[in-house]
This record gives C-alpha cells, structure tokens and sequence, in this order.
C-alpha cells in the first residue's frame, strides 16, 4: 500500500477530489493531510472524508522535523502538494526524492515562482494577453515552481474571459488530471524500484 499525504493551505477542493479518487483503490490511499493554515477549509473536507488531518506552522517546517517527523510516523511513502503556498524545505526534498509533487494553475515556466498562486496567476495570465493557460504538475524541488514538468494540459483564454472564468477552467483542467497523473507517477515510481 502506498500512502499519500497532501498538504494544502486552502479550500482543500484539489485534495478532497484526490482523496475520492483514490478511495477504493487497494493499491494507494490518502493517509493524511496537512496544512499551514489553522483555517483553511481543508481541515473540515479530511473530517468529512475520515481522513487524519495536522496542521503545523511556518517555524516548525522550516526550523524543526516536526512535519517530517509526522510523515514518517503515518509512513508516507509520497507528498502530493494541492493548493500549498509554503516553499518545501530542503529535509523533506531530500527524504523525499522524485517523491514530491505539486500542481500550478498555469503552462510553467510562464507565470511561476514566490507569489504567484490562485487568483494572482489568473489575473496575471489576463493581463499579459495570454491566448492559453492551463496545468502544470511538476516534481518539487527547493526553489517554487521549478521541478521538472510530468504534465500540462491547455484551455483557451478568450477575450471574453475573467480572471475568475479562467480560474473556472484551470480548476476543471486540475480536476480532470491530477488524480490520474499522481497514480501514474505513483505507479512507475513503485516500478522502478
């Protein structure tokens, strides 16, 4: 069995659909979920999904291996990122090779990198005249947004458009994909060994 955690700092809509993708898989299952943000809707979603959930702050990610000390007690074998806004600290990268992975609501390198997340992303992706946008899940590293790319998938951007029906968009884009594509990722990885 190989066991996910999934941080988030947010909603939590990216981790509750990967967690019901994977709910009647005997092969993966969402363990954990574990966010920064002592608010965030997240943490309502892992109680309805029966799902343990921790929360933790910035200081104990960065400063102490309380959250990898947490990982290792569930024994987590892989981290999916969903809507994280925290840059992943060099312990868990290492713990963790090829074994980080994180979805940005844009076709990176364009648009990436400290600051550019949700709402921030789409209104820049508007701005700049951009004609498509879309998905990138990539493998984490400790720089944002930099790891190599697995995946991305494209949705046009009309004239018409806002920065919230884009949001609308990617986030059917995110939906559609991410579960799919954590379960390849996760496939060839126990392949490979």
């Amino acid at each position: 069995m190989t066991r996910i955690a999934i941080f988030a700092s947010g909603s939590g809509s990216n981790a509750e659909k990967i967690t019901q993708h994977f709910e009647n898989n005997d092969q993966i299952e969402v363990s954990l979920i574990l966010t920064n943000n002592p608010k965030a809707y997240v943490l309502e979603r892992a109680k309805n999904l029966h799902v343990p959930a921790v929360t933790f702050n910035r200081d104990e990610l960065r400063n102490t291996n309380k959250v990898l000390d947490i990982l290792k007690e569930h024994q987590i074998d892989f981290v999916v990122l969903a809507g994280f806004l925290l840059l992943v600290p060099e312990n868990l990268v290492e713990a963790y090779p090829d074994r980080i992975i994180n979805i940005h609501p844009a076709l990176l390198p364009k648009f990436g990198g400290k600051g550019m997340y949700g709402d921030k992303v789409h209104q820049a992706v508007k701005s700049a005249g951009e004609l498509e946008t879309g998905i990138s899940i990539h493998y984490v590293n400790n720089k944002y947004d930099e790891g190599e790319i697995i995946f991305q998938a494209k949705c046009p951007v009309t004239e018409e458009d806002t920065p919230e029906t884009v949001a609308d968009k990617v986030h059917q884009l995110e939906y559609q994909h991410y579960p799919q594509v954590i379960e390849s990722v996760i496939n060839n990885s126990i392949k490979n060994l």
